[in-house]
């Protein structure tokens, strides 16, 4: 045996496939690879939060709470009240969600599609906002700056939607076009900062969230921009020929932005994949000395990627001004971009997973409400859930010691580790 058979190290193919030092081997077998797989981690971090939330979920309850003042002496109480609270609850959710027995029965389209109607509208905008994080995760940058790059692109829309008259197909192209634009303004703007002067994008688009937020503050105190009789905090309401035209008819709230979040999703899943532009924008945020020696230009990638995240957000406030409502009003970002940053963690920072995260986020958004109404639970639970979802997604150590899920360390929590660059 030579020496550089002896030495792994000398051997390239053997250092890729060398083992890393306290790690378990890989499994083998098709039950054992889909036991340790990611994908099952992630399902499972999803049932933990689940599980804990359903202990939030009779902990709260009343009745379950007045039984536990007596457990030691008929413990069955509190858990059939704690059981029967997180069954109602977690049945309540899935109405609100998916279907409700209840108003199908009424035989309408409303009664049938509108628990998916609103998990499908409150999707739209949490999945444009999380392919908008997601990007600049695969750049290396941190767009914190959602909530107001959502609020200038609802206002640009806006103001194209309520100001111009115009025709109907025309109308809505100019209110998306104005709404991409400018949230690409408020974006672009952190990013040539960042280029120029290197200043944080964390800091920078915090402080531009302010500055919009109050923008629109002013705006809304202004004649021409507010509505009339200008006694109220509101603006003036988009003509229906700027309207995105509903997907399941009037008595249903879901519309066109769905179509918008979906293409966006094709659009950046190909340029994060296929395209030149996605392959410097990833090489960049590897590593951007190494982007640098090999010619590529690191101060235009990060504009170039602020200005693309920043239109996705603007996407969003088109979605919702253009879309959802008919007005703007100073909560019209809805939190939207800072639940854009839990769905592309929970996403992976990819398009389809995006996707995913965002009909899930979505769903339990629509079914929280529904919960807190059939059984008086706290919608602060599903927000809980929520953040629990995010960090068992983001500790896969945690899941697999819960679970007991041999393997090595993948997954969102190996993505945060690497900086987001896989």
């Amino acid at each position: 045996m030579n020496d550089q058979t002896a030495d792994p190290a000398a051997d390239p193919q053997a250092v890729l496939t060398q083992q890393p030092e306290g790690d378990a081997p890989p499994p083998t077998g098709w039950f054992s690879r889909l036991w340790a797989s990611s994908l099952l981690v992630t399902v499972l971090a999803f049932v933990t939060a689940m599980l804990v939330g359903g202990i939030l979920i009779a902990v709260a309850d009343p009745r379950t709470q007045a039984a536990s003042h007596y457990f030691f002496q008929y413990p069955w109480d509190t858990f059939r009240y704690g059981f029967t609270a997180i069954w109602h609850g977690y049945v309540a959710l899935f109405q609100g969600a998916i279907f409700n027995p209840n108003t199908a029965s009424k035989g309408t389209l409303a009664g049938y599609l509108g628990p998916i109607s609103e998990t499908l509208t409150n999707a739209t905008p949490l999945i444009l906002g999380g392919l908008s994080v997601g990007l600049a995760f695969r750049a290396g940058l941190f767009n914190i700056g959602g909530q107001g790059q959502v609020i200038m692109g609802a206002v640009f829309a806006g103001f194209v939607g309520f100001h111009w008259h115009l025709a109907p197909g025309l109308h809505l192209l100019l209110g998306i076009l104005a709404g991409m634009l400018g949230g690409a303004l408020w974006g672009g703007l952190a990013g040539l900062l960042k280029a120029k002067t290197g200043a944080h994008e964390v800091i920078t688009t915090i402080m531009l969230n302010y500055i919009a937020l109050y923008f629109l503050a002013y705006l809304l105190s202004v004649k021409g921009f507010q509505a009339p009789p200008y006694g109220q905090a509101i603006s003036n309401k988009v003509f229906e020929s700027a309207q995105l035209p509903p997907l399941l008819g009037g008595s249903v709230r879901v519309h066109g932005g769905l179509i918008l979040a979906l293409l966006a999703a094709v659009v950046v899943g190909w340029l994060i994949d296929k395209s030149t532009l996605g392959f410097r924008l990833r090489a960049v945020g590897a590593n951007q000395f190494a982007a640098r020696t090999a010619g590529m230009s690191v101060e235009n990638s990060y504009i170039t990627v602020m200005l693309i995240a920043g239109a996705l957000c603007g996407l969003a406030g088109v979605s919702q001004i253009l879309g959802t409502n008919s007005a703007i009003t100073g909560d019209i970002d809805a939190g939207i971009g800072f639940d854009a940053i839990t769905v592309a963690l929970l996403g992976r920072a990819n398009a389809k997973g995006i996707v995913a995260a965002g009909l899930l986020f979505g769903a339990l958004h629509a079914g929280g409400t529904q919960m807190q109404s059939a059984t008086g639970t706290p919608i602060d639970l599903v927000q809980v859930i929520q953040s629990m979802i995010v960090l068992f997604i983001a500790a896969p150590m945690l899941v697999r010691a819960i679970w007991r899920i041999k393997g090595t360390t993948t997954g969102v929590g190996g993505q945060l580790a690497k900086g987001w660059n896989g």
